[in-house]
This record gives C-alpha cells, structure tokens and sequence, in this order.
C-alpha cells in the first residue's frame, strides 16, 4: 500500500476525510454536474455520472440533491459552470502530486494551488511533469470479518481484479480502469460490502520522506484537500505509519 493510501485509510479512521457534510456535499454536487455536463444525464450510458452518483449515495446524500445537480449539468435548471482542470507538480522531497480541480474562477483557483505548493517546500509545474509517474485504477477496500478470503480473491480475480492485498484491518483490491465497474457488480452480487470504492491514480514508484520534509508534505496535503475547488489530490509520498498518524493528529 502506497504511502497516500495509507494517508487516506488514516484520515477515514479519524473522521477527517470530508469531515465537513457541507463541503463533502458541494464536492460532490460538483462532480455531479459536470459528469451530467460531459456524458448527460442517464447514468446506465454515463460511467462516471453513476460512479458519482454512488459516491453521493454512500455520503447519504438527499436524492433531491442529486437530482438537482444532474439537471444544473444537462442545462435543464440553471447553475454555475464549473472548468475542471488538472495541475501537477512537486512537493518536498521531489514527490510528485496531481491535484484536480472543479472551479468557477481559474485565475483564482491556480494562484491559491501555487502558493499552497510554495508554501509547504514545493512547485507547481508544467502539465504533464508527473502524470506519467502514476496508472489509473480502482481500488476497493473490503473490512476484514465482512467476507471470506479465499471467497472474495476468486470473486475479485474471476472478475478482472489484478491483485489483492491484507492491510492491518481490510482486504485491498487493485483493478484495472475499465474492470472497476465489473468487479463492483461482482461484489454487489455476492453481497459483500466494501469500505471505499473508487478510481484514483496509483505511483509506480514512491519518495520516502521524514523529518521536515514529512511534516511538510501532510501539511500541503491537508491544505489542498480543504481547498474549495479541489475534488481530488494524488501524491507519490512514503512516510511511516507511525510518523503520518502523529502528523495528522
């Protein structure tokens, strides 16, 4: 398990991932509409519309709020236009980080993601710097105790999943971008529950930090994921359990 995913499984036990309802809502609405936007409103012809939509459902989220957002985004009722733009760059240490976006002002928005990445040890850079470091994929993370697992690595693998590994208290499944939905379905047929579910960017290789450099580096994270129009922020950092869950603390 990659150094960020670590960060993130952290955050999720301390209740610090969105802690916000509101702003976890706005994210979502966001991301809501602008799939709406680009691929229309039917969520069986829209991939991604219907993974946002299962990521508002699982946030319990109002089906009026979601109904709402999807009409915001096929022009049906009016609403904000949101530009959904991509900056990498490097942290301390020379980690590389991808920060995505949903802003109604991209002035703004790329000044304030500068002066977050200079601030903590870092740089923003030109598009494309770091993108190759990482391969999108789904990771599902399953709680140990919630299935069997012999059962869950043949469900998963019959299903498309290229590995699984035990963590502390839950099974991590790693698939490849277009066999995500497939093993979902498997798992929902099955009936066995998942934590989390969701397609991000995973390093080929990670930056062992500490010290300074380490504490920089949660600091920068915290700061970008706080940011109003970031939906979502991927980074190559490893850095011990341990050190994180002081840090983050």
């Amino acid at each position: 398990m990659s150094g960020h995913s670590k960060w993130s499984t952290i955050k999720r036990k301390k209740g610090k991932a969105d802690a916000e309802r509101g702003k976890m809502f706005t994210r979502l609405i966001k991301e809501i509409t602008v799939s709406a936007r680009e691929g229309g409103g039917d969520p069986d012809g829209n991939p991604s519309l219907r993974t946002a939509i299962l990521a508002a459902k699982g946030a319990n989220m109002p089906a009026a709020n979601i109904d709402r957002a999807i009409k915001k985004g096929t022009g049906e009722l009016p609403g904000v236009s949101y530009e959904e733009i991509k900056y990498e760059g490097y942290g301390p240490g020379g980690v590389a980080v991808l920060v995505e976006t949903l802003t109604d002002n991209k002035n703004r928005c790329v000044s304030e993601i500068r002066h977050i990445f200079t601030d903590n040890g870092g740089n923003l850079g030109e598009v494309g710097c770091v993108g190759w470091m990482f391969d999108k994929k789904g990771i599902i993370q399953v709680e140990k105790g919630k299935a069997d697992e012999e059962d869950l690595m043949m469900t998963v693998l019959d299903a498309g999943a290229s590995d699984m590994s035990t963590e502390d208290d839950y099974y991590e499944v790693v698939t490849p971008f277009n066999k995500f939905e497939v093993v979902k379905q498997a798992l929902d047929q099955k009936k066995i529950p998942y934590i989390t579910a969701e397609i991000t960017m995973v390093p080929q290789t990670t930056v062992k930090l500490e010290g300074k450099q380490a504490e920089q580096m949660i600091r920068m994270m915290e700061e970008l994921e706080d940011h109003d129009d970031v939906q979502k922020v991927f980074a190559n950092f490893d850095i011990d359990t341990e050190i994180m869950e002081k840090l983050s603390a």
